[in-house]
């Protein structure tokens, strides 16, 4: 039954997602053999109600405690999601340490959160032994920071299982670098199963957060006499300079950190899409969503309604936790999230 209803759940989503109001009952059941065939199938709602009954809320307690302490947290996690799932799935293979994996490519070297995730399941190893992925406790954690940065509370499933493979020849060619055009995200995103619209939604991440300089900096210029040059005439002006304060010429700008938000940095609202339509967005990747017409629209409409865009996260958000999850022996249920079992 929580199968069944996961199923009907996807389905909705995805026809809310393609506005399509209307499908004959072929497509319903041809969708939900589509479905049941996939390893989203492996995945329901209140997966671990008899294994583990308290897994979701021990998660969620380790997120709030370590939120609490460090509000920074909730962007950390949420990334390490993002980075996760599009780099071989949802399967935690993020989380792998050793030479050549996913963790040690330079890209994923500014991640945080790995402490969260870690304390959740040695909480979870002494209460539910052999039972809980960390693949899950990754999706949950996200979900759970999203929510205590002031976003919705959205119902994902569970039922992930850990991955044996992390290699950081995957990382550069599945991920979006901040530099990257519209087209290039778009190929990306669609490689994945993620439509335009999952494309700006999901981009509301950056919503919360931080950046480091280098990710960023290309877009300006001040020399050694002080002299700015704004290189990239989609940021505004006003907002560069300030950035150059931030992150003075010469000094070490893969260790100086920027808030993505310049306004509400560490609350998760809508404020991003307003940053987007007054030039501020952060990087070249957050401008171009607000430039072309493909996504402008949508950028103004979420700037305008956060109840909308609140809607529209938690179904996108569902279709990023569920890429690639592993099922059966294709994956486990590791013991330390850092090393195969």
């Amino acid at each position: 039954m929580e199968k069944l209803k996961l199923q009907i759940y996807l389905i909705q989503t995805l026809c809310l997602h393609k506005k399509i109001y209307k499908f004959s009952l072929l497509v319903f059941l041809c969708s939900l053999i589509f479905f049941s065939k996939t390893s989203c199938s492996t995945l329901s709602f209140n997966f671990y109600g008899l294994s583990c009954p308290s897994a979701e809320l021990m998660v969620k307690n380790t997120v709030r405690s370590a939120s609490s302490m460090d509000p920074t947290i909730p962007g950390k996690l949420l990334r390490l999601l993002f980075h996760d799932c599009f780099v071989e799935g949802c399967d935690a293979s993020i989380l792998l340490e050793g030479n050549g994996t996913e963790r040690s490519d330079p890209a994923n070297k500014s991640l945080g959160g790995f402490s969260v995730i870690e304390n959740a399941k040695r909480v979870l190893e002494i209460f539910c032994p052999f039972t809980v992925s960390c693949a899950d406790i990754v999706a949950l954690a996200a979900r759970d920071a999203v929510e205590f940065a002031g976003g919705p509370n959205v119902q994902i499933p569970t039922g992930r299982r850990d991955g044996r493979i992390s290699l950081t020849t995957n990382v550069r060619p599945n991920i979006v670098d901040t530099s990257f055009t519209m087209d290039q995200m778009i190929n990306i995103f669609t490689i994945k199963g993620l439509s335009l619209d999952d494309l700006v939604i999901l981009s509301g991440a950056h919503t919360i957060g931080s950046a480091h300089c280098n990710a960023f900096s290309g877009r300006f210029r001040v020399d050694t006499n002080g002299n700015f040059t704004l290189i990239d005439p989609s940021l505004d002006k006003a907002y560069a300079t300030e950035l150059t304060k931030q992150c003075p010429a010469g000094a070490a700008t893969s260790t100086i950190t920027v808030k993505n938000d310049p306004q509400t940095p560490q609350l998760f609202d809508n404020q991003y899409f307003k940053d987007l339509i007054e030039h501020k967005g952060l990087f070249q990747s957050d401008s171009v969503l607000f430039n072309d017409v493909r996504t402008k629209e949508r950028v103004m409409e979420f700037a305008n309604d956060q109840d909308g865009f609140f809607r529209s996260w938690s179904q996108s958000f569902v279709r990023l936790s569920v890429l690639g999850v592993k099922s059966g022996e294709n994956g486990e249920v590791r013991t330390s999230c850092s090393v195969i079992n």
